[in-house]
């Protein structure tokens, strides 16, 4: 008997001398259910939204409640917003900054973001000509600082019916992207349904957000606009 534990002490402990010992056994790794943490290391892609007060929140809605940030979290986004309300590509607003200076003040000092959207003109009730110009160097700005990023730019944004202005302005929007090869998305004309327009008259309701949010998740899919992340 005690012989025979000897054995087994030796062949469990590995107290062979030499090379007689046997092979140490190699586990085998830990498959993808056993590693919880894999998923981790899968990168969140980084979103940037330029705009007015429909990125920014207005009344009652905040800006972690606006239609950006009800997309960002259905595709799973790292969101940046900035911007303010009542501006655009060409009118400062009460914090007289326009996008191209809100663009250079919140975004243009960060790293590389993979999908840029810049979503403006409701603010812009000036000359076609003048919006088309500063959109343009806005596009232009954004390409040289990040040349690999995606860009997405949507028109003026409008829950009731527009104003007779609006149109020529989203035109001005559209061939301004068009020629730095950014994706246009027009939400104009879109039928936003009951309930979606705050007293005001012009901003979205927490229900006009998520019907937003729920417009631009389809339209960058329908665009293939999504980040690659």
């Amino acid at each position: 008997m005690l012989a025979a534990s000897v054995v087994i002490f030796c062949l469990i402990s590995g107290c062979a001398s030499g090379d007689a010992a046997g092979p140490i056994p190699v586990l085998n790794p830990p498959t993808a259910q056993e590693n919880p943490q894999k998923d981790s290391l899968v990168r969140a892609p980084v979103v940037m939204v330029l705009g007015d007060s429909f990125t920014a929140g207005s009344g009652p809605v905040p800006r972690w409640e606006s239609y950006a940030a009800r997309a960002a979290r259905t595709l799973g986004w790292q969101l940046v917003t900035a911007g303010a309300a009542g501006t655009g590509f060409v009118n400062p607003g009460r914090v007289r900054r326009t996008f191209q200076q809100s663009f250079d003040a919140e975004l243009s000092w960060r790293p590389a973001p993979d999908l840029l959207i810049l979503s403006g003109g409701h603010n812009d009730h000036t000359t076609p000509g003048r919006v088309y110009g500063a959109a343009r160097r806005l596009l232009v700005t954004a390409r040289t600082r990040w040349p690999r990023t995606r860009v997405v730019v949507i028109g003026p944004i409008w829950m009731g019916r527009e104003p007779r202005w609006v149109p020529a302005v989203r035109d001005a929007i559209a061939v301004a992207a068009d020629e730095e090869a950014a994706v246009f998305l027009d939400p104009l004309d879109h039928p936003w349904g009951r309930g979606a327009i705050l007293p005001d008259g012009v901003h979205p309701t927490f229900l006009g957000h998520r019907r937003l949010a729920n417009w631009l998740v389809t339209a960058l899919h329908e665009h293939g606009a999504e980040p690659d992340g």
